[in-house]
């Protein structure tokens, strides 16, 4: 029996029925969260999710972009599909940022679109559009539901809509291929509340479990790659521990992202990126091994590029990297072969130290000059503060970067998750995934975001919950430098455009993060050096709140110039 009074006990009309069946054989497949954005066309499901409470975690915001990246932040930590609700018209192309990011980087995805019947399409009915396959190929599995009919054949349409949401939780969650969004685009006719008589008499309670696959299966088969050829295992995002195991395996160099889920143990190398630039060392390199998706480095596309260079790839959840077209070979899983030139990985180890230890000199020195908080200090410090079983969501641009640079590897077992919205590299929706991944693993020590300031006012209203929405402990760290200063250090950034350059891409806003923060009751604090920001993260509020950290980017290019040079 139900415990909510707006409920009635069994469906009365065809599209409550349809909606308690789908948010009953959601529950059944293991799907543990649901995000919904409001509006009447999906009523019946927001009646139905509100009341599975209990059995499923409701999150409601206001925002459909927003909810996509929740829904996506949640899935990415959980690893498990995530549903998300939308009405009818534009609330569903605003899923859209989200469902590409999903599809690039394999996070799986429950899209549950609500729509007018097929036969209002093309009339110019209010709020109608067509919105099958409106996600194209970046959906796994794409469907048209039509809308239940009483009286019909009444219980064999719910064990279809049963059967329907079981295949979609297995495509999403990669049973039958590479994890991804899947859309069922659930076409819901009048009466759309549950108390409204509609003729529908079948109860549509689940009579049998449904059994949860949300994984996908590998096959058993190791490859074991042989040893000799000089060797680098890169590790890009989401390889995860196999690639270091691989690279302790061979006895060779790990260049691994902050998002790889690798970045850990002795063989890891820190500097890896400014090393790429000498060219001494990676002139002899004479076979790279690619995992995970790899994506924040020019150096390390050039190297998985040429054509004097092996290039073996492990299959990573979407399929694999190579942009140079230079993949000899695809692995489902490798192993190294012991017996590698121990001064290969000794002379990448003290190359390593040495540059690290120049980077730390030289962005302490330039610190120093300026008078202020450089964003590499700000990256060093937000990485130092994660404690063992901590989680950092990272943005795009330029945090991702610094924290490549100045991330030192963690040990092996401390269980610090580092994720980044990393198959397309946008700025979308970043603060709603960082507070979906807060919420999508259990057990978390300490939850941190690392963005800029760009990325946190192009997802300001993920800071607008309700009173009684799910809201975890999570210190975002903005680096505010009025502006996008990561084009700084690009082809646009040079001298000579200089004339055109603040308006078209540094684009200065100029805004008071402090007030947007008060307007949404967020807690604000705003540091002028290391040793504040270093307070600030050790000395967590509570809830959602936001450190603020003031830099200058004028001299971004110079330093990252500088930077480089240091190899």
């Amino acid at each position: 029996m139900s415990t909510h009074a707006d409920v009635p006990e069994a469906p009365r009309n065809a599209a409550t029925a349809m909606a308690r069946t789908v948010l009953e054989a959601l529950v059944a497949g293991g799907v543990r969260d649901l995000v919904l954005a409001p509006g009447s066309r999906s009523a019946p499901l927001a009646f139905a999710a509100h009341a599975a409470a209990g059995r499923l975690r409701l999150h409601t915001r206001v925002d459909e972009r927003t909810a996509g990246f929740l829904a996506l932040g949640l899935a990415k930590a959980s690893r498990v599909p995530v549903a998300v609700v939308t009405t009818s018209g534009t609330a569903v192309a605003n899923l859209h940022p989200a469902v590409l990011e999903a599809d690039a980087a394999g996070v799986p995805l429950l899209l549950l679109t609500a729509d007018r019947p097929a036969d209002l399409r093309g009339t110019q009915a209010n709020q109608t559009t067509d919105q099958v396959g409106i996600f194209g190929t970046a959906a796994r599995w794409d469907l048209d539901v039509p809308p239940g009919i009483p009286g019909v054949h009444e219980q064999t349409q719910v064990e279809d809509w049963r059967d329907l949401v079981a295949r979609a939780v297995r495509v999403a969650g990669g049973a039958d291929g590479p994890p991804g969004p899947v859309q069922l685009n659930l076409q819901l006719a009048d009466p759309l509340v549950p108390g409204a008589e509609g003729g529908w008499s079948s109860p549509v309670d689940a009579s049998t479990p449904l059994a949860a696959d949300v994984g996908r299966t590998r096959p058993a088969g190791v490859e074991v790659l042989r040893a000799g050829p000089r060797t680098v295992v890169i590790a890009g995002d989401d390889a995860g521990p196999p690639a270091r195991n691989l690279a302790e395996q061979g006895g060779w160099p790990l260049l691994a992202e902050p998002s790889s889920g690798a970045r850990t143990g002795t063989h890891a190398i820190r500097s890896y990126r400014l090393l790429l630039g000498a060219s001494d060392l990676t002139d002899r390199i004479e076979r790279v091994v690619v995992c995970g998706h790899p994506t924040l480095s020019r150096p390390v596309v050039r190297l998985i590029s040429r054509d004097d260079v092996e290039v073996v790839a492990v299959r990573n959840a979407t399929g694999h990297t190579d942009p140079g077209h230079r993949v000899s070979r695809v692995h489902d899983v490798l192993t190294g072969e012991p017996g590698s030139d121990p001064a290969w990985l000794e002379e990448w180890r003290r190359r390593d130290a040495e540059v690290s230890a120049a980077v730390d000199q030289l962005v302490a020195d330039r610190a120093a000059e300026e008078g202020g908080v450089l964003p590499q200090q700000v990256a060093a410090a937000v990485s130092a503060a994660v404690p063992p079983g901590g989680l950092l969501f990272v943005g795009a641009s330029n945090p991702v970067r610094d924290l490549d640079l100045m991330a030192r590897p963690a040990t092996v077992g401390e269980r610090r998750l580092v994720l980044a919205n990393r198959g397309l590299a946008g700025i979308d929706g970043t603060l709603s995934s960082a507070i979906g991944a807060a919420l999508g693993r259990e057990r978390t020590s300490r939850a941190f975001a690392l963005v800029g300031d760009v990325t946190f006012l192009h997802d300001a209203t993920a800071l607008v919950l309700g009173p009684d929405e799910p809201r975890p402990d999570l210190t975002i760290v903005v680096v505010n430098d009025d502006g996008g200063s990561v084009f700084a250090s690009l082809e646009q950034g040079g001298p000579e455009y200089a004339g055109s350059f603040e308006r078209l891409f540094g684009t200065p806003h100029g805004v008071d993060l402090a007030a947007v923060c008060a307007a949404t009751r967020t807690p604000h604090w705003r540091v002028e050096s290391v040793a504040e920001l270093e307070h600030a993260l050790a000395s967590a509020a509570g809830g959602i709140e936001v450190v603020e950290v003031r830099c200058r980017r004028d001299g971004r290019r110079a330093l990252d110039e500088a930077l480089r040079s240091l190899a």
